[in-house]
């Protein structure tokens, strides 16, 4: 606790963050207790970066003492010259992340995980795998505990651009605006794709009103296979993944190429922290998601291993000549891709 308050004296800003996310932390930790269901942090990671994120971009607009409890406030110790006037940079950030915020808003409700009962797949898997007392100090530490800290730390870009003098936005700004928002289009594009076939997986019929970019004609063989291969699909074996942590690195870059931010060399990788740490999660959450995967389908999967990359789209074709190379792709395209009605041989 000394080191906590000692962290918030150096930086005030982090005061109202943080005691924040120690409420939701509590909140979410004891949720999980009294549901069973450890999907508590799940449904609020939809809007808690915007919440952080907010509070940055708007913070000329909160008293100086919160007037109910959780309302955000500026600290007297703050200086006039970050809280006095709005950053437009954090202000950029707020709009980028507030559409995040609805894409992943609309996903998560459509898929039924904002209700109680729900519960991420995963979790249950795990559950399943390690002793009840492992898993509730693993409920403790990462899924309650953990996971808060992230978002927080998600919110500190723009925490950086509002310590920064606040400049007109420059070229890279727009620049990284644009790569932005577009990311966020890919990444829907990808989301419609997986839940257009998830819906065809459960009811066999082709829903004729699919958002653009999902309309695709599954088939009798795309179910058999058991996961999406087509679309982004084909290129890349999570793509939205990919545009998540693209993303979240986009918004990372906005305080780092300020015209106004520190040297590179200044605490580059502390600065860039929220992002390594997104990714890392990431990749961890999703080679523990693959291995489900692919016991569930170990013929199927483990050729989709083969032919297309995890994230990187442009590792697909490389794969794909190596295997030329090696005289399987025929085979391995078949499993991944194919059409045909004959039965699936195992890739060695």
């Amino acid at each position: 606790m000394d080191a906590l308050n000692a962290l918030i004296e150096q930086h005030p800003l982090l005061e109202w963050p943080v005691k924040f996310c120690l409420g939701v932390t509590a909140t979410t930790y004891i949720l999980s207790l009294v549901t069973g269901n450890v999907s508590q942090v799940d449904r609020v990671w939809t809007i808690l970066p915007a919440i952080y994120i907010a509070y940055y971009a708007l913070l000329p607009l909160w008293p100086p003492s919160a007037p109910v409890y959780f309302y955000p406030y500026a600290p007297d110790s703050i200086q006039k010259s970050i809280s006095g006037s709005f950053s437009p940079r954090a202000l950029l950030m707020l709009v980028l992340v507030l559409t995040w915020m609805c894409r992943l808003s609309y996903n998560t409700w459509r898929r039924g995980l904002f209700s109680f009962k729900e519960e991420d797949y995963r979790w249950e898997v795990f559950r399943r795998q390690v002793p009840l007392w492992l898993f509730q100090v693993f409920n403790l530490t990462f899924i309650a505990i953990a996971q808060n800290i992230l978002l927080l730390l998600l919110g500190t870009p723009a925490m950086m651009a509002v310590s920064q003098p606040h400049t007109r936005l420059t070229t890279p700004d727009y620049i990284l605006a644009f790569l932005g928002f577009t990311t966020l289009f890919v990444e829907f594009v990808a989301d419609n794709q997986q839940y257009s076939f998830q819906t065809f997986k459960r009811s066999g019929v082709l829903v004729k009103n699919d958002w653009f970019g999902a309309r695709i004609p599954w088939t009798k063989r795309d179910v058999e296979r058991g996961f999406a291969t087509r679309g982004l699909w084909a290129w890349s074996r999570h793509p939205n993944f990919l545009c998540e942590q693209l993303f979240w690195i986009i918004i990372n870059l906005l305080p780092l190429l300020s015209p106004d931010a520190p040297s590179a060399s200044t605490g580059a990788v502390v600065r860039l922290a929220p992002c390594l740490l997104l990714c890392s999660l990431f990749f961890a959450s999703t080679k523990f998601t693959e291995s489900i995967s692919l016991s569930k389908y170990p013929i199927a999967y483990a050729a989709y291993q083969q032919r297309v990359g995890m994230f990187d789209p442009l590792q697909t074709p490389i794969r794909g000549a190596w295997l030329k190379m090696q005289g399987t792709k025929a085979e391995v395209d078949e499993l991944v891709y194919g059409q045909g009605t004959g039965k699936a041989k195992k890739v060695e």
